[in-house]
């Protein structure tokens, strides 16, 4: 089928194309001349468009990642949302505000079912009448690159100082005491004056593409992975399959992404900046908890049972949508029969 698809949360879109169907990836006319704007090294199915030919282009189904997305998807297309195309919402986040009771915006859209990254995104927000589903994280393997050659403490973060305690920015001192910081990330460069660190704690890593970014991360003896609120980090996931051990805060999802035989987890941050030091000072120890992690990971969050689950999830919601336009459009007293 051909999806249409915004390239929003980029290390979940470089999972989602690599599936068996064609991805019309909505762009502008500018983007599509400049020299960048075929270097992302997608496969040939995905297709970027100039947003104002979308109208001409066939599509199955929308796969949409922002609220705003209805609008514009309505707009460009001329069709109507989950009426005249179906189409799907993904939920990468956990709720900014009103936990506990925080409403989906779209909790009362029963015509668009909403697919959350994680277990702890379906639990925590208010989806109303809305069909949900879990499709958890899918990660290309970069292979088991762990070399653990430097005693540093390896962490990504995007834009930790305006994030800051979502971020657990603020605890990234208490791991600094015990062994350098290498930080990667979008603004991570501000990190050393944000947080009064010289380069015997910390260091700035880059915001490097995804292949450079995993070869440098797997030179790092320990993954520390701080967030206190964020869906799931999949540079976590990333890191773990690597053959890193990580040092997780045991928030939202990571308690399920993390076994404690792969590192450890907790919510006591003493406990885990002993565990970091324990790991910094034990390579063979870090090793082998290292391949704990990447053997676990390979299993929970394959790409092959990802791209299964989104296949199914995409059928499911072309054939419901013809089944009730069928149903509408069935004369009065006729029956369609029941494909459930």
């Amino acid at each position: 089928m051909r999806i249409l698809v915004w390239h929003v949360h980029g290390g979940w879109m470089d999972a989602f194309v690599q599936g068996r169907h064609e991805y019309v990836v909505p762009t502008t006319a500018e983007k599509l001349a400049s020299p960048e704007g075929n270097l992302r090294g997608w496969p040939d199915s995905v297709h970027e468009v100039d947003e104002r030919k979308l109208r001409d282009e066939q599509i199955d189904v929308v796969v949409l990642q922002r609220v705003e997305e209805i609008g514009d998807a309505e707009r460009l297309l001329g069709r109507r949302l989950g009426v005249d195309v179906p189409a799907v919402f993904v939920e990468h986040n956990t709720p900014k505000e009103g936990v506990p009771n925080s409403v989906h915006p779209l909790a009362e859209r029963s015509d668009i079912p909403i697919a959350h990254v994680t277990h702890f995104n379906r639990l925590i927000w208010d989806t109303g009448s809305a069909p949900t589903v879990v499709i958890e994280h899918g990660i290309p393997d970069p292979g088991a690159l762990y070399t653990g050659s430097q005693r540093e403490l390896g962490v990504v973060i995007n834009e930790p100082v305006r994030r800051w305690r979502v971020t657990g920015t603020d605890l990234l001192p208490r791991f600094a005491a015990v062994g350098r910081l290498r930080a990667f990330g979008i603004a991570a460069d501000l990190l050393p004056e944000a947080l009064s660190l010289d380069e015997d704690r910390l260091v700035y890593g880059g915001d490097l593409p995804t292949r450079r970014l995993h070869a440098s991360l797997a030179d790092c003896r320990v993954y520390v992975h701080p967030l206190r609120w964020t869906s799931l980090g999949l540079s976590l996931l990333e890191a773990m399959h690597l053959a890193m051990p990580v040092v997780a805060l045991a928030t939202t999802e990571a308690s399920r992404a993390v076994p404690p035989e792969a590192g450890a987890i907790s919510a006591d941050v003493d406990e885990l900046v002993r565990a970091a030091r324990l790991l910094l000072d034990n390579p063979d120890e870090a090793r082998a908890r290292g391949l704990v992690a990447r053997e676990f990971a390979r299993e929970h969050y394959s790409l092959a049972t990802y791209q299964n689950r989104w296949d199914e999830l995409l059928e499911d919601a072309v054939e419901t949508h013809a089944r009730r336009n069928r149903t509408l459009l069935a004369p009065a007293g006729a029956t369609t029969g029941s494909l459930e």
